[in-house]
């Protein structure tokens, strides 16, 4: 069976003074949390030492907001897996959609980020995802499948957690109906050809949706951004309620 992966995105938010109050609150809140699912947290890269110490011992997975294709070099401002494992990092986001629209990221670039993630012992957690325009002229199947398509090339997909996060619904306060996570869900299961790969939705995601996004069969966990900040409510989502999937 798929484990659920409950993932929070602090995105540029959260000091390490904000980080440890963060992880006070969190930490009892989490302390029964069934065994069908995982917690992982990506802060700012300066918060990494301070949530690992924190919440050592919670059972709490902790990832990079990013990752670069090389381990090391004159790539200014950049982080390298081994930097990340060093602290005790296990996953890294690659291809989110903000990389995507500001700094111009390639699938090709993408892909590379997931490889070296994959193969220095990171999980990646690849996002994809169409923006409104593209769903408005009917070409959500289309971008998405080439994004899986090139995302994981080379990858071993029983290694990646693909995070499907329609740009229109992310910070927006939208939601794409949890029938139609499913749908798309599905199609990236179907799309990568292996039925145990992890899909999660990620999209405005909160307490209100939580339970009703995790009753769909095709949809293993969830990508957070804003409310993954507070720490009651991320808790909720990770305590979501919904029926035992087999």
């Amino acid at each position: 069976m798929r484990k659920s992966i409950i993932a929070g995105n602090w995105k540029m938010h959260m000091t390490c003074a904000e980080t440890r109050e963060f992880a006070a609150i969190f930490r009892p809140l989490i302390a029964d949390l069934p065994s069908d699912r995982e917690v992982v947290i990506a802060p700012p890269f300066t918060s990494i030492p301070t949530l690992c110490r924190h919440l050592e011992g919670a059972g709490v997975f902790i990832a990079g907001q990013n990752v670069h294709w090389e381990e090391q070099g004159a790539y200014t401002g950049m982080i390298s897996a081994p930097m990340l494992i060093e602290h005790g990092v296990t996953h890294a986001i690659v291809g989110h959609s903000e990389p995507r629209k500001y700094y111009s990221e390639t699938d090709e670039q993408i892909n590379l980020r997931a490889r070296t993630a994959q193969r220095t012992g990171l999980m990646p957690i690849l996002c994809v995802g169409e923006s409104l325009d593209q769903r408005e002229a009917a070409e959500t199947e289309r971008v998405i499948h080439r994004q899986v398509d090139q995302g994981l090339e080379g990858l071993d997909p029983l290694r990646v957690i693909v995070a499907y996060e329609p740009i229109w619904a992310i910070g927006t306060g939208k939601t794409c109906a949890a029938e139609e996570a499913n749908r798309i869900c599905g199609l990236i299961r179907g799309w990568v050809g292996n039925a145990d790969v992890t899909v999660q939705y990620g999209g405005s995601v909160n307490p209100a949706t939580i339970d009703d996004l995790m009753a769909q069969s095709d949809i293993d966990g969830v990508l957070v951004g804003g409310a993954s900040l507070d720490a009651i409510s991320f808790a909720r989502i990770a305590n979501y309620q919904a029926p035992v999937r087999t």
